[in-house]
């Protein structure tokens, strides 16, 4: 049996149970310019992430770097793609999740947009999570650049 195997063989047998943290949730937006607006009044960038439904990539990046952003304070929110859920765009113009994701290209999920002033992009999108190991650095990274461009 290989080693990985026998690791796996005490959660396939129900010996032991997988430990896992409730989902977070992060709020999906009515209005961008009302959001904006408040982050921008804190002097922070508005963050928002685009989620795919039961994609396990959005759940990690969710989970264990944008809850614990939002938690100390940083605006963050979140669109689903496929969603028909109303949202007004930076504009104030009716739309939904799914077409304002449309509207901005979007086509890997999770991406991290971070927006400034006039709902302008103030740092590079951060596309995926394929690299467990820098999404924390990447992420601190265009938080950081996000932050310059409000001074």
């Amino acid at each position: 049996m290989k080693r990985r195997s026998l690791l796996a063989l005490p959660f396939a047998v129900g010996l032991v149970q997988p430990v896992r943290a409730a989902d977070a949730q992060l709020p999906a937006p009515q209005s961008l310019a009302d959001e904006l607006a408040a982050a921008l009044a804190a002097q922070k960038p508005l963050l928002l992430m685009a989620s795919l439904p039961g994609c396990p990539f959005c759940r990690v990046v969710r989970n264990s770097y944008l809850a614990p952003l939002r938690e100390s304070g940083q605006p963050v929110l979140q669109l689903d793609t496929g969603s028909a859920a109303a949202v007004r765009d930076f504009r104030g113009a009716a739309s939904t999740h799914d077409k304002l994701l449309r509207a901005w290209g979007l086509t890997v999920w999770p991406t991290v947009l971070f927006f400034g002033r006039n709902g302008r992009e103030v740092a590079e999108r951060l596309v995926g999570a394929s690299i467990p190991d820098f999404y924390g650095a990447y992420l601190d990274e265009r938080l950081q650049t996000a932050v310059r461009s409000l001074r």
